[in-house]
């Protein structure tokens, strides 16, 4: 029985692995050579599955670096369309505010007699005429409505109950009026 494992496991002499033969002549040949790469030699740095691997990653880099500059130029454009319209807005406002001022009936009046000289019905002209002889031109322009500040209203009350409050509280002592000015009295 221990013949027949003896046998089994390969012959005399010894364990080997399945698959070997027990001719020497083929252990020989499977034997790596000094020159070449074996899995005790030394392989070469670049084989093929790293070349394309450096291959798919320089394709990739490329490709992103083209789109982050698309990128990058789509960015500014918004941004540069962000403020054209923005520019726009603020004109289309300001023509809206002059439409606003063309119904107010005071506005038109106003514009009438200074640019045509127009004259309500009664009224008297009087032209002012400078030293060259020339008429001088009138400083006065009305205000755009919009522009106004809007004083919010206080309720008569507010007034009321301060005057209430302040007559608990006398007010504090002045000092007396100055007698002598540059150092003279009157």
């Amino acid at each position: 029985m221990a013949e027949q494992r003896r046998t089994s496991r390969g012959g005399p002499g010894g364990s080997r692995r399945p698959g070997q033969r027990g001719n020497p002549r083929a252990r020989a040949a499977a034997a790596p050579t000094p020159g070449s790469a074996g899995p005790e030699g030394r392989r070469p740095r670049l084989t093929g599955r790293a070349a394309i691997l450096v291959l798919v990653l320089a394709v990739l880099t490329v490709s992103y670096a083209s789109s982050m500059r698309a990128y990058v130029q789509q960015r500014s454009h918004i941004q540069d369309l962000k403020a054209q319209i923005a520019q726009r807005e603020t004109s289309i406002d300001a023509l809206e505010r002059e439409k606003r001022r063309w119904h107010d009936p005071a506005y038109v009046q106003a514009q009438a007699r200074e640019r045509f000289g127009y004259l309500m019905p009664g009224e008297t002209s009087y032209v002012v005429l400078g030293a060259d002889g020339k008429p001088l031109e009138s400083q006065t322009s009305l205000t755009d409505p919009a522009t106004v500040d809007r004083k919010a209203p206080t309720a008569w009350w507010t007034q009321e109950w301060n005057s209430v409050t302040l007559a608990g509280v006398p007010p504090k002592p002045q000092a007396p009026p100055v007698s002598e000015i540059d150092g003279t009295k009157e």
